[in-house]
């Protein structure tokens, strides 16, 4: 009876530009947001946009300077002062082997082909390629080696095109066995090496970091030597001081990280752009609702006033405006979800066609989002309004 007397004086107008509005930042929040969670997937692979950015840092090789025994490793002091640095997030130095490394492939037997070769070492957070077999025991003449992508793509796109050999397959080269023979301190010993994988981020011949730190001081010279390279994780790519720090320093990095890393910090900026101005659509539409309510509710106040006195009270009064509000508020929501639904259908069958295997995010965060936003309006929405009632109940 009471939504009967006041729905006469409703501005079908006013609604419809909260609805619209509301509708509108809703749309733009859960879209971002699941956007986001579809397309992380993609890009928190090595290869995509917003995977961690790395710097290799190693210093300038000078003639002058190895003449006179300067060396090119990094001191105690000098990594010290790399990881203070604010845009330093983390920080790993490269182990080489102080020992002689040969390899080489054995058919029917005897040996095919032999040649010197060299190893490295990170600490297990940094390599980029994610295998079972990237382990290492003492007692097992098994060693997992990850060799540099661009050795592989210079073989099959440069040498085997000329000579007209065979390409290969990262697959093909997994189950190749190579013989590899280590000595030194008067010791030697011989490992069943296998190809792990090949890095995108890595230049280098990689050995698990233990097998390194096991090898070189069974086989090792015993001494200490400064790391000639380092591997930095960055925070801001972006950051004006890291050119600045280099420039200073003299040191050198490999790659083009710093000028993807623009990109990707860029990208992260443009997405909460995106929320922000969607959250401030909602906000703005949060304030129409109630411009519009305190409307209504001033062209009725001669009637909730009488409805007051006849002992209605105040949450009764209210009521069906609050209602309103929530039905609002929850078809927008509605609205929004099969929105967003309708576009993600969209876009992740064009993913799915550029990237075989393509897996979506999934879709929770997106409705706890919206429900968290529906019901933080609607609770706003209906305090207001029983303020605003309640405040004609105390004057009238």
């Amino acid at each position: 009876m009471i939504w009967r007397l006041l729905r006469r004086h409703l501005s079908i107008a006013q609604l419809a530009g909260f609805f619209l509005a509301n509708l509108l930042g809703m749309f733009i929040v859960l879209f971002s947001i699941q956007f986001y969670q579809d397309v992380k997937s993609l890009f928190s692979q090595e290869d995509g946009l917003m995977k961690k950015e790395y710097m290799i840092l190693s210093k300038r090789v000078s003639t002058l300077g190895t003449l006179v025994g300067k060396s090119s490793g990094f001191t105690g002091e000098e990594i010290d002062e790399i990881k203070s640095q604010p845009f330093v997030k983390s920080l790993g130095a490269f182990t080489p082997a102080h020992f002689n490394v040969s390899a080489g492939i054995s058919m029917a037997g005897r040996m095919a082909m032999s040649t010197e070769m060299f190893f490295e070492s990170v600490p297990d957070a940094y390599v980029d390629v994610k295998s079972a077999d990237w382990r290492f025991d003492e007692r097992s003449d098994f060693l997992p080696i990850i060799l540099p992508r661009n050795y592989l793509n210079l073989y099959n796109f440069g040498f085997a095109r000329s000579r007209n050999l065979p390409q290969l397959s990262e697959g093909v080269l997994g189950l190749i066995n190579v013989d590899i023979h280590i000595s030194g301190n008067g010791k030697s010993k011989t490992f069943k090496g296998n190809i792990a994988g090949f890095s995108n981020r890595l230049n280098t011949i990689l050995v698990p970091d233990r097998f390194m730190q096991w090898a070189n001081e069974t086989f090792g010279d015993n001494r200490t030597k400064d790391p000639s390279r380092l591997i930095v994780e960055v925070g801001n790519p972006s950051d004006e001081h890291i050119v600045t720090f280099l420039q200073q320093k003299g040191y050198e990095t490999e790659g083009g990280n710093l000028d993807a890393g623009k990109a990707t910090y860029f990208l992260k900026i443009v997405t909460g752009l995106v929320v922000g101005v969607g959250l401030l659509i909602t906000a703005l539409s949060f304030f129409i609702l109630m411009l519009s309510i305190y409307l209504l509710l001033q062209k009725n106040a001669r009637k909730l006033q009488n409805l007051l006195l006849i002992g209605y009270t105040p949450a009764q009064v209210s009521r069906p405006y609050r209602m309103l509000t929530v039905i609002l508020n929850f078809s927008v929501f509605i609205l929004s979800i099969l929105a967003v639904l309708g576009v993600r259908s969209y876009y992740t069958s064009l993913l799915s066609r550029m990237w075989p295997g393509y897996e979506s995010g999934q879709l929770f965060p997106t409705i706890l989002t919206g429900c968290a936003l529906m019901l933080l309006v609607s609770f706003f929405n209906s305090m207001a309004v029983y303020r605003k009632v309640k405040g004609l109940w105390h004057t009238k």
